[in-house]
This record gives structure tokens, C-alpha cells and sequence, in this order.
């Protein structure tokens, strides 16, 4: 991860002592319930949690006696030993390394969701206020970037407001579906430890149990929470493209905020870029890169191998700090977002009233014209107006078909803006509720 796109509370979570903090819990915690089954004494449990509760742990020793052993966990119950003393021989009984490996994992990643989360619901709040702020503020809406027909800047807040929820919705499932805990030691079976352990620990962590974790936590649990950051960061983007269209000098409709003594450019002082939006865009594409490799480890050999290791050590804390500090700046951005309503005026009249062409066009059907007739007359209209040659109104009057089933009135009516905004109230109690 880069401190430049990282908040400091998404960072704790993937911190080394946080880690090493999570794996003493766990072992601790399972030492508790070896000692209520009378395998350990009750007393070594006691010393285990005294001496190593409060432990600072030595990152950097650590490090070193993993140099010599070649395996973390190893090295992690190595330090704690020299912290605990005697009584640690009792830590670890019946465990093996991915019991204290996935379940840490799984709970950093709940962690994180929970952040995410809550990132999401400051969106949510952001985007409900700027929807409600522009709910009539009408503005051309664009198919294949060319104008279509009228819609308002507030149903585009609405529609990533939907969008959010839904994202939000996503998350809570992803994280449900990857708190799960395994302490069932090699291979899965129980053999040397007892299930209750599992289901101790899983409550003391505020996970649930896996039901059948082979050696290894199934990894399609991680694949679909890497693949929902993935969607939402896909979320993120399409509304950063959007901001970054309606930013360009020859739209303007809205503009990110730009501060007092900020820069946007080392060589041309004019210049106010949609930085903060294209940086969300690059975000993006790191947070859908873990996607794939997280695919990719669902197909682990047998009851387990670690080709996933060394992919999630990477794809947990950068995907999950880069969303976290992508959704915090968007929901800043919306929330200080500079939206221009004059401007979106400009732009809807910029094609001579040819935004209105499909109401002419129905229109004309129901006086009694065939659609294919109906159709050759408004495009017959429209052209000349694309081409900056006159007014869509006038040409439709001076038209003899058009005139001929149509008044200027009866024209003159069918120009009417609030027309296309009739029905925004009910998507937004669609929206909103």
C-alpha cells in the first residue's frame, strides 16, 4: 500500500502488531477452552493471557527468527514464548498454522468491511442531500455522449444512490459469507483438537464456524469478497466518469471544488482539473487487479497448499485500503461538488430544441401519421437544426406534413421542459422511499 491513498484506520487493521495481536487472541482464546476440556491446566491459560495479553510485540524480532526458521507462525510462537515462559509449551495444542493464519485473516477482513461500510453510508448521506439539492435542476441527459432527451442532476444523484445501496447491500453479505473461523488442525479432521475449541474461538472473535475447512478456510469465500470491492470500485468509477464528462470546458455542468491556493497545473495557471475524480478511475483498476488472483486461489491442491498466501498478503490491505480511501474521497467530492444549473440550461438549448424530437414524433402517430412517415418528417426537421440551420420549432412550423396535422400551438406545447420531469418524484420515493 502507499501512504499517499491510505487512511490510517484501514492501515491498523493490516499493522503487523495488529496481526500479531489477532494471533495471540486466538491462541489464547483456544487455550482457554483446551484448559475447560482438562487437556492443559487451568493456570497455564490464566499465564498465558497475563503475560502475553498486554505484550508489545517485537516486530523485529520476530522478523529474525523467521530469517532462521523460514515460517512465521513458528517465529510468532517462538517470541511468545520468551514473553510467556514455560507455560507456552501449552499454546498451539492441536493447531496447525492455518488455524491462526485464515481465522486472522477472515477477521481482518471483517474489520475492514466494516470500515467499508461505513465509508459507503457517509456516500449515501452525500449523495441523498446533493439528489433532494438538485432534484429538479433539469439537464440533458446523453446516450453515446450526444444529447438525448431532458432528465435532472438529481436523478443522477439517485441513480448512484441506488447503485450504493446496492453496494452497500454486497458488502454486509461478502462480509457475513468471510467471518468464518477454522481451528480444526491438519487437514481439518479434529484429530488432536477438540471442535468445541473452533467454537469457542469463533464466538470469542465474533466469527461463526466453518463447517468443513479441510486444512484451509475455502478460499470461494475470499474470491467473492475480493470480487465485491471489485464491483464497488467498478461503482466508483462510473461515477468519477461522469463528474470527469461533466467537467470538460465545453460542458461545465458541475466542477469539482477547487480550494483556496490550490493548484492545477505547474504550467498553465488557468487550469481547474478533475484530479480528485481521475484518481478515483486509477483507484479503481488497482482495487479490480485483486480480483482475478483472488479467483485464482480457489483451486488449492488437496486439503491445502499455500500458492494463496503470498496473493492474499498483497490483495488483503491494498484492496481493501485503497477503497477505503476511494470511497472517502468521493464521498467528499459529492459532498463539495460544484453544480452549475445555468449552465446545464446552456447546454440543453445548445441543439435548437431537438431534445424534444421523439415528443413531435409521437405527436405526429397519433394524428394519424404512419411511425416510418412521422420519422422522416422530424429528422427531415432535425438535420438542418444539427447542422446549425435554424430553429427546430420553426422548421417544424414552416414543414407543410407537420403543419398540416399540427397548429403552432399544438407545436409550441410540445417544447415544454417539465414534461420529461413528471415522474421524478416517483422514482425518487422508488429511491428513497
Amino acid at each position: 500500500m502507499i501512504p499517499r491513498y491510505s487512511r490510517k484506520e484501514m492501515t491498523q487493521i493490516w499493522d503487523p502488531q495488529t496481526r500479531f495481536k489477532i494471533w495471540f487472541e486466538i491462541e489464547a482464546h483456544a487455550a482457554d477452552q483446551v484448559a475447560a476440556l482438562g487437556i492443559i491446566p487451568k493456570s497455564a491459560a490464566e499465564t498465558i493471557w497475563a503475560k502475553g495479553g498486554d505484550a508489545v510485540f517485537d516486530v523485529a524480532r520476530i522478523d529474525a527468527i523467521e530469517a532462521e526458521v523460514k515460517h512465521d507462525v513458528i517465529a510468532f510462537l517462538t517470541h511468545l514464548s520468551e514473553i510467556v515462559g514455560p507455560e507456552a509449551r501449552f499454546v498451539h495444542q492441536g493447531m496447525t498454522s492455518s488455524d491462526i493464519l485464515d481465522t486472522c485473516l477472515n477477521i481482518q477482513l471483517t474489520r475492514a468491511a466494516d470500515l467499508l461500510i461505513a465509508d459507503i453510508d457517509e456516500l449515501l448521506a452525500a449523495l441523498k442531500k446533493r439528489a433532494f439539492e438538485h432534484q429538479y435542476s433539469v439537464c440533458i441527459g446523453r446516450s453515446h455522449g450526444i444529447h438525448a432527451e431532458p432528465v435532472t442532476f438529481g436523478l443522477k444523484m439517485a441513480f448512484a444512490f441506488a447503485e450504493f445501496t446496492r453496494a452497500r447491500e454486497r458488502l454486509v453479505i461478502a462480509r457475513k459469507d468471510v467471518a468464518t473461523c477454522a481451528i480444526s488442525g491438519a487437514v481439518g479432521t479434529f484429530a488432536n483438537i477438540d471442535p468445541s475449541v473452533e467454537e469457542h474461538v469463533a464466538a470469542k472473535m465474533g466469527l461463526s464456524v466453518e463447517p468443513v475447512s479441510t486444512q484451509v478456510i475455502p478460499r470461494d469465500r475470499h474470491a467473492m469478497f475480493f470480487a465485491v470491492l471489485g464491483v464497488v470500485a467498478s461503482s466508483i468509477e462510473r461515477l468519477a466518469t461522469e463528474i470527469r464528462h461533466l467537467q470538460r470546458t465545453e460542458v461545465l455542468e458541475v466542477e469539482e471544488y477547487f480550494s483556496p491556493g490550490q493548484k492545477g497545473s505547474s504550467a498553465m495557471p488557468h487550469k481547474r482539473n478533475p484530479v480528485l475524480t481521475e484518481n478515483l478511475t486509477g483507484l479503481a483498476r488497482l482495487v479490480r487487479s485483486a480480483v482475478t488472483p483472488a479467483m485464482e486461489n480457489v483451486a488449492l491442491w488437496h486439503e491445502r497448499d499455500i500458492s494463496h498466501s503470498s496473493v492474499e498478503r498483497g490483495i488483503g490491505p491494498d484492496a481493501t485500503v485503497h477503497l477505503d480511501f476511494a470511497l472517502k474521497r468521493l464521498a467528499g467530492v459529492i459532498d463539495k461538488l460544484l453544480v452549475y444549473p445555468e449552465n446545464m440550461k446552456r447546454n440543453l438549448d445548445k441543439l435548437g430544441g431537438l431534445i424534444h424530437s421523439q415528443r413531435i414524433l409521437l405527436a405526429l402517430t397519433q394524428k394519424g401519421m404512419s411511425r416510418e412517415e412521422s420519422y422522416s418528417a422530424v429528422q427531415r426537421c432535425a438535420m438542418p437544426v444539427w447542422r446549425g440551420e435554424g430553429q427546430f420549432l420553426d422548421l417544424l412550423k414552416a414543414d407543410k406534413e407537420v403543419s398540416a396535422l399540427m397548429s403552432a400551438e399544438d407545436l409550441e406545447a410540445l417544447f415544454d421542459l417539465g414534461y420529461h420531469t413528471k415522474h421524478v418524484g416517483t422514482i425518487f420515493k422508488r429511491v428513497f422511499g
